[in-house]
This record gives structure tokens, C-alpha cells and sequence, in this order.
């Protein structure tokens, strides 16, 4: 008897997914900078890093999408479907556990491992759907989050789901809306490639074999593994150069100053008022007191002059 074709690899998603992974390890490493003082606070969460950081979830989902129809589009293989759903779901546990412990006030709930395990179970249903009726459930999906939150998704129990009206704090959230309709759009261009025979055309071209695309596809080949180990990597790095060469403290509050103050006042005149706190505090001896945050304006009277002074002495409100 004849024996089935057996499935090729296509190692043209096995190099989007590696691109993808270094992506997130830059992205990773600008928040690492912030967290040890050496960007300002929310520059990883605001401006170009943050369509950034969007931009490469969606990448990884679309993604997740493709390889879900490339390799069960024909018949679900639930023995390997098992297998990667567990390690996917024991993954996002682990990423919970180390963040509760890490970053406890925004840990990490329901992230991009979180999401892409739900989205693997839930994209079964439908496999069987063709391109276009794929396109149009995620171009909807995508749309829930705007014309349906509400209050009452702002239960802790729910929060997941996303259609809270105040996003939870947490360093990593991608919930089921509107993001599952990234993985539904990578269905619809899985279903595409399958329907128009592009799965052979691309598996019979494989990309140029050379150091950089072969280090890159070996990453895809092993993205989750590469995904739990890069950020410990990067975060110890960072913490080596931080005992070489650390951010001094009036930096760090220099830095978190102007972030909390520009919000409702002129860059100059929070550049002023920062500047002034810092000194006054060194000069009356109370710099490292209020940087441990020991005293505060609401604590000890001198901090609140302090403030005070340096306030009118900005113009920030007036004499």
C-alpha cells in the first residue's frame, strides 16, 4: 500500500516566527533599560514602543493562526495538539508564578502565552470555515472591544476577556478581544495558502541558507523555549552592567519626577520644578529619605515646603 505524503515543513513561517522572537527580545530589553532607571518611566509602554510592542503580538498571533491550519487543517493530530497546548499552558503558568513574585502589583494574568493557548483550543472551531468568512469573524471580533465593554466586564473573573472600560495593570495583557482576531486573520491567510497551493510553492523554495536565516529559523523551530529563557537572559545582563555603571538615585527621581509631572504641566516648568526638588532636598539632607520613600510631603512638613517652593519657583501654578 501506497503510504500518505508526509507534511513538509515550511520554513519560511519557521523564519517569521525567529524575526518575530528577536523583535520581542528588543522590545523586552527597552523595558528592562526602564525598569533599572535607565529610560524614563513609560517609555516602554507609550509612543513608537508601544505600537512596537502591538505590532509583534499581532505577528506571533497571525502566526499561531497559520501553523494551527497548516497542521490541522486536514484532520485534527490530537496527540500533538495535546502536547503543545500543555506546554503552552504550563508556560503561561510558570510566566504568572515568576511575575506574581517579581512584579506583584502587574503581574502577569493573562499574556501573550495566555492568550495563545486559548486561541489554540478556541481556533478549532473553525477550521472548517473558509477564507473569506475567517476575514470577516476577525474583521468583527477586532470590533467587540469598541461597541461592547462595559462595567460589568470589570470583574476581576472577567478581566480576561478584555471588554473592561479600564485596562488592568499588567506588564503583559492581551486578551481575548480584540487579539484572537489576529489568529483568526492568520487562519484566513493559512486557509488561503492551503486552498491556492502555496503551502507546496513555499515549502519547495525554502529561504536562502546562510548564518543569519539559519540561526533565525532555528529560533522559530523553538520559540517557546526561546521565549521563557530570553528575558532572564536579558533582565541578568542588564543587572551586570547596572553593578558597573548604575543609574544614580537623583536620576532615577529625576526621571520618575518629570514623568509624573509633565502629565498636567509644561516639559520647561517640570524640568524646573524637578531640578529644584532635587537640590533643595540634598541641601537640607533629605534626599535619600524622600527617594526611599521614608518621608513624603504628607509625613514631614519640610518635604510639603519644599514642594511648595519649588512649585512657585516653576510657575507651574502661579506665585
Amino acid at each position: 500500500m501506497a503510504e500518505p505524503a508526509k507534511r513538509r515543513r515550511i520554513e519560511w513561517i519557521d523564519l517569521a516566527r525567529g524575526i518575530a522572537l528577536v523583535a520581542m527580545a528588543t522590545y523586552h530589553f527597552s523595558w528592562d533599560l526602564e525598569f533599572f532607571g535607565y529610560l524614563d518611566p513609560g517609555t516602554a509602554g507609550t509612543g513608537p514602543l508601544k505600537w512596537y510592542a502591538r505590532t509583534i503580538a499581532s505577528s506571533f498571533l497571525i502566526l499561531v493562526g497559520i501553523s494551527l491550519v497548516l497542521a490541522h487543517g486536514r484532520g485534527i493530530r490530537w496527540n500533538g495538539f495535546w502536547k503543545r497546548f500543555g506546554m503552552v499552558v504550563a508556560a503561561a503558568l510558570a510566566i504568572t508564578v515568576a511575575t506574581y513574585f517579581f512584579t506583584p502589583d502587574a503581574y502577569v494574568f493573562f499574556g501573550i502565552l495566555h492568550e495563545i493557548a486559548l486561541a489554540s483550543a478556541l481556533g478549532l472551531a473553525f477550521l472548517r470555515l473558509p477564507a473569506i468568512a475567517l476575514a470577516a469573524i476577525a474583521a468583527v471580533w477586532f470590533s467587540v472591544p469598541w461597541w461592547a465593554a462595559s462595567d460589568f466586564f470589570s470583574h476581576p473573573a472577567l478581566l480576561w476577556l478584555g471588554l473592561s472600560p479600564i485596562p488592568p495593570r499588567s506588564n503583559d495583557f492581551v486578551p481575548v478581544f480584540p487579539w484572537f482576531a489576529a489568529v483568526l486573520a492568520g487562519m484566513a491567510i493559512g486557509r488561503f495558502l492551503v486552498d491556492t497551493k502555496l503551502t507546496t510553492w513555499l515549502a519547495d523554495r525554502p529561504p536562502h541558507a546562510d548564518p543569519a536565516t539559519g540561526s533565525l529559523r532555528f529560533l522559530g523551530r523553538h520559540s517557546l523555549i526561546t521565549y521563557l529563557v530570553h528575558q532572564p537572559v536579558l533582565i541578568a545582563c542588564v543587572y551586570l552592567f547596572s553593578l558597573v555603571s548604575p543609574v544614580s538615585h537623583e536620576e532615577t527621581f529625576l526621571r520618575s519626577c518629570r514623568h509624573a509631572c509633565v502629565a498636567e504641566n509644561g516639559k520647561a516648568a517640570c524640568e524646573a520644578f524637578c531640578s529644584c526638588a532635587v537640590e533643595r532636598f540634598q541641601r537640607d539632607g533629605l534626599f535619600e529619605s524622600v527617594f526611599k520613600g521614608e518621608i513624603t510631603q504628607q509625613s514631614d512638613e519640610r518635604v510639603a515646603v519644599i514642594v511648595q517652593q519649588c512649585t512657585i519657583d516653576a510657575g507651574i501654578y502661579g506665585n
